[in-house]
């Protein structure tokens, strides 16, 4: 890739890096057979990309109420287009495409998730994602009984507030640095892999 990862300093070598931050970029590597480019542009900052991560994590791969992993990413495309963060869209919509075995419909969310193919449930749901990504954001009784309505607990509405808000900040920071996204992610979930 000609394109620079980011305006700031990343590191010329993950060998450089602490071992915990080392052994969780060699981990994705091993399984995505690619370094993710905000992995390294986090990296810039060790102390602060371990917070990401374990940030990251801690909302998208524990197990929700009744959200699941394709909305999770749902929410991620659909605000992050509004965010205008083009890595985000094409990262997190590859993952959407391989979770919902679907190869268009983050292509959709991402356009407008009011046209999209979805369920009325997401359709509610990215509904407030983009209430609290841009506008003023507050949990009121209405919305609490619209999410509800449609299966949502509590707790799942405490994870699209957490996940929409922890993206405004990914996005920000992907913007900030200029980091492109991988081109391995364009393609991922669009194609059988048997035909890839």
């Amino acid at each position: 890739m000609s394109q620079l990862i980011s305006r700031f300093p990343v590191p010329e070598t993950i060998e450089n890096l602490p071992d915990d931050l080392k052994g969780r970029i060699l981990t994705v590597q091993e399984k995505a057979g690619f370094i993710p480019n905000v992995f390294l542009m986090l990296a810039h900052r060790p102390l602060e990309a371990r917070a990401f991560f374990d940030y990251h994590d801690a909302l998208m791969e524990r197990e929700s109420d009744t959200l699941t992993p394709s909305e999770k990413e749902m929410i991620v495309v659909a605000t992050s287009a509004r965010n205008q963060c083009l890595y985000c869209v094409v990262a997190h919509g590859a993952i959407l495409r391989i979770y919902s075995k679907k190869p268009t419909i983050a292509d959709q969310v991402a356009i407008n998730h009011k046209t999209a193919d979805i369920s009325e449930r997401e359709r509610v749901m990215l509904d407030f994602a983009m209430y609290i990504s841009q506008d003023v954001g507050e949990l009121n009784s209405e919305w609490e009984e619209k999410l509800k309505a449609v299966g949502f607990t509590q707790e799942d509405i405490w994870d699209i507030g957490s996940i929409t808000a922890f993206f405004g900040l990914s996005n920000r920071l992907v913007s900030l640095t200029n980091t492109p996204p991988n081109e391995e992610f364009y393609l991922m979930g669009r194609m059988p892999k048997d035909k890839a």
